[in-house]
């Protein structure tokens, strides 16, 4: 085990020296929005689904942040190794592939936490906002934490030069984060679009997250903790296999 926790003291320690870059932005982020909605929207925007509208929309703010966490992390650690061919020294060397996984996974993890506590004193300070369920809060962020730093490894897996690295995220993944239903209920759409709303991942994390915080979602959190589950265990072994084939990484 020594050669995983050098691992990932190494990449801790590297996201902890930039973390004017890797800490204090999505905590800004997650301030300016507070501040638009809790500010200057407040008087059009008081309540929804019986829950201050501040307290609606925070927990899916959170995971927009955790989301991100977890994508730069394994983003910029894999691709500068990937690009800068240090990525070989790594597969010439006997560390197996799956803990070249747990690596980047628990990466993830780390510098998720680390924004999570940040992003909730920041949303405390500034609003009336409460976890009323840690365990659901942790279950969700982790699970979520985990699928994206998988889902981010097999883009960055494929990318051969930097145009590559943005398909993903601009054209999949931004637009099923901001359709996630961060800012509104899904009830308040008509039923057929209620139903094609059920087939984005990221309806059932934010509403999973915001089941720990408010008591309130639009689905069911143990059929959704189990849908990012298989969703998991699915891109594991697809990324997984792509590490053992070498495919895009070893020369």
């Amino acid at each position: 085990m020594t050669d995983l926790y050098t691992l990932i003291r190494k990449e801790t320690i590297r996201f902890l020296r930039v973390w004017r870059q890797t800490i204090i932005p999505p905590v800004i982020t997650i301030a300016l929005y507070l501040l638009i909605f809790w500010k200057f929207l407040w008087d059009r925007i008081q309540m929804i689904e019986w829950v201050d509208y501040i307290n609606f929309i925070f927990p899916g703010l959170l995971m927009m942040s955790v989301i991100m966490a977890s994508y730069s992390n394994t983003s910029s650690s894999f691709f500068w190794a990937k690009f800068a061919w240090n990525i070989e020294e790594l597969f010439v060397s006997p560390i197996s592939e799956i803990k070249i996984l747990i690596w980047f996974v628990l990466s993830a993890i780390l510098r998720w936490i680390i924004v999570w506590w940040l992003v909730t004193v920041t949303g405390m300070f500034m609003a009336d906002i409460s976890i009323y369920n840690y365990f659901y809060t942790f279950v969700f962020l982790f699970l979520s934490s985990t699928l994206f730093a998988l889902i981010w490894l097999f883009n960055w897996v494929f990318a051969r030069n930097f145009d590559d690295i943005t398909i993903i995220p601009n054209f999949v993944i931004t637009p099923l984060v901001y359709l996630g239903w961060v800012f509104y209920s899904i009830s308040i759409l008509p039923d057929f679009w209620q139903v094609v709303s059920k087939f984005n991942p990221i309806l059932y994390m934010v509403n999973g997250i915001r089941f720990g915080f408010i008591w309130k979602s639009d689905i069911h959190v143990e059929l959704a903790i189990w849908i990012l589950i298989l969703f998991i265990i699915l891109v594991w072994f697809i990324n997984l296999r792509l590490l053992k084939k070498g495919t895009w990484v070893k020369s």
